[in-house]
């Protein structure tokens, strides 16, 4: 059995990276979203939940976890995140481990793993090759200001926290613009081409 191709998918802010991995999908390739990954281990019941309620009790309980109390108190201690990091990362690697290990017995030739800090956390190492979506930065800076309670403090604060655009599309193996919605999608058709048939 061989094991599908991983294509990492990775983007700034407001760049088109759901709407990217959603064309994947619509188009059949199996996709796994680190995001909702940590959503479903922090739900009520979720794999996380124990370990952060032992590290933070307040944040997290039989209702899951408190993602506001959290984000308090990783804020106020410096140290906090280094602790909290440390307990989830194994059991988001596993839940795409699993994701993986499914893939591979469906027989899948492509896969797509959506990861927001791919570069930033140095997942690339374990990929054949990574996709970063990309748009002016006045197309983003318009996108991510028309979500509900985003201000262009919190926009700065988020991007200072990522890797320049500029950067992540140097490393990056493909690119696709992501300005207007068609020509997306047929780059996203032709790249899933040319990564299941190889030999053509």
């Amino acid at each position: 059995m061989t094991r599908p191709f991983r294509l990492g998918l990775t983007g700034s802010i407001g760049m088109g990276k759901s709407t990217t991995a959603a064309m994947f999908a619509d188009a059949g390739v199996p996709v796994w979203d680190a995001d909702a990954a940590v959503h479903r281990l922090y739900a009520p019941g979720g794999g996380a939940v124990a370990a952060i309620a032992a590290l933070f009790p307040d944040a997290a309980g039989p209702g899951g976890v408190d993602r506001d109390r959290l984000r308090a108190r990783v804020t106020a201690d410096p140290d906090a995140l280094a602790r909290l990091e440390a307990a989830v990362h194994p059991l988001v690697a596993a839940d795409r481990a699993a994701f993986l290990a499914r893939a591979e017995a469906d027989g899948a030739a492509l896969v797509v793993l959506d990861i927001p800090l791919l570069f930033e956390t140095g997942a690339e190492a374990e990929l054949d090759a990574v996709l970063v979506v990309s748009a002016p930065p006045e197309v983003q800076r318009q996108r991510v200001l028309a979500r509900p309670g985003m201000t262009p403090e919190a926009l700065a604060r988020i991007l200072a926290r990522q890797m320049p655009d500029s950067e992540k599309r140097a490393r990056a193996d493909f690119v696709i613009e992501t300005t207007a919605l068609e020509p997306a999608r047929a780059a996203v058709a032709s790249l899933i081409h040319r990564l299941t048939h190889p030999e053509e």
